[in-house]
């Protein structure tokens, strides 16, 4: 990740609080078009913002810059180039973005787990997260993910609750961005320390810094 975005994603993810678990998956995002300019607008302009398509400030508004924004995703996942924000639109663009409070929440893992690691072992353990979203073995959303039960160390310890330095920010945000040094990891484990024999029987897809990488 280039430093000149840092400024720009710490004061993004300003935006909004970090939401307690219980509160962490909302409910579903309601319509939103043209003239709308209901908190779900900052929402999408930060995910499609996040995935390259709006490249203005985020403000709130739902006006032309955000419709094309919202046509072109359309197009390009198949979806009807409408520009209205509807339930298949608000359905993929969760599956392939985070929105603020996510984002947090991935640097929150990233820095209690691995603030030790490497920096492509950082970008590692949010990428776990995210293939966890994608498959049916695990729950569908970042917050789902990370508070599983037993799921994470760092969440167990209290860890997870440590303030996230810009290198956990910085390494969830290039996870988000497809970097998968994983090669689609969806366990890691610490060889030195892992209790654990299970573990051993997933097929390994690569050990960065102190983690071994699963699937």
């Amino acid at each position: 990740m280039k430093k000149i975005l840092l400024p720009f994603l710490l004061a993004a993810i300003g935006l909004t609080a970090v939401l307690p678990a219980s509160m962490a998956v909302a409910a579903p995002a309601p319509t939103i078009q043209y003239g709308n300019n209901s908190g779900d607008v900052w929402d999408i302009q930060f995910r499609l913002q996040m995935l390259g398509y709006y490249n203005q400030s985020l403000d709130g508004r739902f006006g032309n810059a955000t419709t094309q924004a919202v046509r072109q995703f359309q197009r390009d996942y198949g979806l009807k180039a409408d520009g209205i924000a509807g339930p298949q639109t608000w359905r993929m663009l969760k599956q392939v973005s985070v929105n603020a409070d996510e984002l947090t929440m991935l640097a929150r893992a990233v820095h209690g787990e691995a603030r030790g690691e490497p920096y492509t072992g950082k970008v590692a353990v949010a990428v776990v997260v995210l293939n966890r979203m994608q498959s049916p073995l695990f729950p569908d959303s970042v917050a789902g993910v990370i508070f599983q039960p037993r799921a994470f160390t760092a969440v167990d310890d209290a860890q997870y609750w440590l303030n996230p330095d810009e290198s956990a920010y910085a390494a969830a945000w290039d996870a988000v961005h497809g970097w998968d040094p994983t090669n689609g990891a969806l366990y890691y484990f610490n060889p030195d320390t892992a209790t654990s024999a299970w573990i051993w029987t997933r097929q390994q897809t690569g050990k960065i810094g102190k983690h071994i990488f699963a699937v």
